[in-house]
């Protein structure tokens, strides 16, 4: 305490401890460089969480009007002098930096509590929220510092035929895979009954109250069964655990990206891939010899990209396919306008072009064995 407005302090500590030679004290000086070269790391250290919540608030330092300081360790001379020197301004030192935090407090706990209805104090998430997807990714839920209380829900369907269950995987960090993050919890929703792929549809909601209690549920829509998960302290994480995950995901990013992209692609190619096939065994002999013929070289083709090519090569062949689809629809809507079609009853058959249920999670993020479908 003397450091903050003295250069040197006397330390005595008297009978610190006792040998056999009798009992044993510290007496020493201590002075503010010397002390200010021991703090050096916690020094170093102030820098990071500054550097976050601006880049996290999109502000720069010259958005900036002022800096008050807040906690007993804020009176360290060295730590003023790194808060003008980073943000170019004095801070202000005019609350006491030890009962304003006790104030602080008080105040949460009337907020929480009720007695206080005319402050609102907002917390945030410290991290991203989501659930295991298909690939082994990570389908984000509610990002990194959404204001709570919160709640988001979103529906998935099966990727299977004839899938009855579901696994859902709570996670939470930042990285784009699921073993870079950490597993908050895990349930299995049972009992959905065996469909086509796309067709079944399940809820899953994500609500965090003003606690940073988390719950998730997962509800079949179709048949309303339900379970869930409660899980606490997914808002009370260290700051240096924190931290240290985003800028871990900072450093990894464009890798991240990069194999992130090349999983969706395969997803979104396989769906298609299941989607094109439905179709055609559907529409069966309404498709023309060739126009049938064409859209199968290029199915087979993205089969073959999918088994062993390059992300890029995926998608080339995802394109010439789709490219193909469009003109078998454009060939069943041309028959339509020279004749009726077996079965059309002069409207569009239902068996046509365009999507089915499934198809509802086509270009979506993949999740739980499950395709992307809707948000709230």
């Amino acid at each position: 305490m003397e450091l903050s407005s003295l250069t040197q302090t006397n330390i005595s500590l008297p009978f610190i401890t006792a040998t056999a030679d009798g009992p044993k004290h510290i007496e020493t000086t201590l002075t503010r460089g010397k002390f200010e070269e021991l703090c050096s790391d916690l020094l170093d250290r102030l820098r990071t969480p500054v550097d976050n919540s601006l880049r996290d608030a999109k502000l720069s330092l010259k958005e900036i009007d002022e800096v008050i300081l807040v906690g007993g360790s804020t009176r360290i001379p060295a730590v003023q002098d790194l808060v003008k020197k980073m943000t170019g301004k004095d801070p202000n030192v005019t609350v006491n930096p030890d009962e304003v935090v006790a104030l602080g407090a008080a105040v949460q706990a009337g907020v929480l509590s009720g007695d206080v209805s005319d402050i609102v104090l907002l917390d945030v998430t410290p991290l991203s929220l989501g659930l295991e997807t298909l690939g082994g990714v990570m389908t984000k839920i509610i990002p990194r510092n959404t204001t709570l209380p919160t709640s988001k829900s979103e529906v998935f369907s099966t990727a299977a035929d004839g899938q009855t269950s579901v696994e859902i995987n709570v996670l939470q960090g930042e990285r784009e895979f699921v073993r870079d993050n950490k597993s908050l919890g895990s349930f299995r929703l049972d009992g959905i009954p065996p469909a086509p792929r796309g067709v079944p549809q399940i809820e899953v909601k994500f609500d965090i109250d003003a606690n940073g209690i988390l719950s998730v549920a997962a509800v079949d829509k179709g048949t309303g069964k339900k379970q869930d998960i409660t899980i606490t302290g997914a808002s009370t994480l260290p700051k240096d655990e924190v931290e240290k995950m985003v800028e871990e995901a900072e450093k990894f990013a464009a890798e991240d990206k990069e194999k992130r992209d090349a999983i969706d692609t395969k997803n979104q190619a396989e769906s298609v891939i299941y989607q094109t096939e439905k179709q055609l065994k559907e529409l069966g002999d309404k498709v023309p010899g060739d126009v049938k013929e064409k859209v199968e070289g290029k199915l087979k083709e993205l089969q073959v990209a999918v088994a062993g090519g390059s992300t890029q090569t995926i998608k080339d062949a995802l394109a010439a396919l789709n490219q193909e689809v469009m003109q078998l629809g454009q060939s069943l809507y041309q028959q339509q306008g020279s004749g009726p079609t077996p079965g059309a009853d002069g409207a569009a058959d239902s068996t046509g072009p365009g999507p089915g249920p499934s198809e509802k999670t086509g270009d979506g993020g993949d999740v739980i064995d499950a395709d992307f479908i809707d948000s709230n």
